[in-house]
């Protein structure tokens, strides 16, 4: 049922770099045709870094682990594309539905494929006002039983973070800053919470996965939380204002539950005149980068 590229599955079996990418950000997260041009951009960053990319995402009821010109360009442009979370998987394939892959989707099928590093730009974690409202992203619970690495700009900055961190750590899943000791906040590079651990190098990095696979554990994630470069992250001060007044917009407007992320996530993209797109953009790049040099740094052991 799953179908792995021969790229994908040559690199695999071989014991070579793999990053595994999610297809989300191509068919529902940038406008076309800038969507494409992001999808093979993120592709070549990969090959870069001496990496094989394998783009992930549902067609006609298949999931795919590694997709070929034609398939990125279906997912590009192809009108009624879904958006997959792990729990939508079953119901896409009896259906024979295509879809793009949230980070929870693309983890599991990554995993299924033997794909160790993943890189996306940031996690979906608790949302604000959880007491009353019990909104958690499934992310937070695959991630806790599924052996990958994944590399991240921390959590989406409109979530409750300091939740987030603690529902990680309930859930046992293994946090690490890079190069810092401060969570990032996706838009941000310090989201105002900090980590206990970090480190510093690709091979570093690899070590604590070898160190993962000798102790046996639960089969948890690794996050590995990348900052966006503070030239090139959202304006702090901006960032707070325009979120304090989407959120009383909600509020206002009366919008709950589901619909309240797409609609933050929107008026950041429209009130700050697409800084928030940019920001988001230089992360997933220095996400990919990143994960290419870990799993190259893990199959170079």
């Amino acid at each position: 049922m799953l179908v792995v590229s021969d790229e994908v599955q040559a690199a695999v079996a071989g014991g070579r770099p793999v990053v595994a990418l999610e297809s989300t950000i191509i068919a529902h997260g940038l406008p076309r045709p800038r969507n494409l041009r992001v999808a093979r951009e993120l592709e070549e960053l990969v090959r870069e870094e001496g990496a094989v990319p394998a783009t992930i995402a549902v067609l006609d009821g298949c999931p795919h682990v590694g997709l070929d010109k034609t398939q990125l360009e279906r997912v590009a442009n192809e009108e009624g594309i879904r958006k997959l979370g792990h729990r939508d998987l079953a119901l896409a394939v009896a259906a024979g539905a295509s879809g793009a892959t949230t980070v929870s989707a693309t983890a599991l099928l990554a995993a299924r494929a033997g794909v160790r590093v993943f890189a996306t730009g940031g996690l979906g974690g608790v949302h604000r006002e959880w007491t009353a409202t019990q909104d958690e992203s499934a992310d937070l619970r695959l991630l806790a039983r599924t052996r990958v690495t994944v590399v991240c700009a921390g959590v989406k900055s409109i979530l409750d973070v300091a939740a987030t961190l603690q529902r990680l750590e309930t859930l046992g899943v293994a946090v690490a800053g890079y190069g810092t000791d401060r969570f990032p906040g996706f838009y941000l590079t310090d989201s105002g919470h900090p980590v206990d651990w970090t480190l510093r190098t690709p091979e570093e990095v690899a070590a604590v996965m070898r160190a993962q696979d000798s102790l046996g554990g639960p089969e948890s994630a690794l996050l590995v939380a990348n900052p966006v470069p503070e030239s090139e992250q959202l304006d702090p001060a901006l960032h707070a204002r325009v979120l304090a007044e989407a959120l009383e917009a909600c509020a206002e407007r009366g919008i709950t539950g589901q619909a309240v992320t797409p609609f933050l996530l929107d008026q950041l993209v429209r009130r700050t005149d697409g800084a928030s797109l940019s920001a988001n953009l230089a992360a997933v790049r220095g996400n990919v980068r990143l994960a290419g040099r870990i799993a190259a740094a893990r199959a170079a052991r």
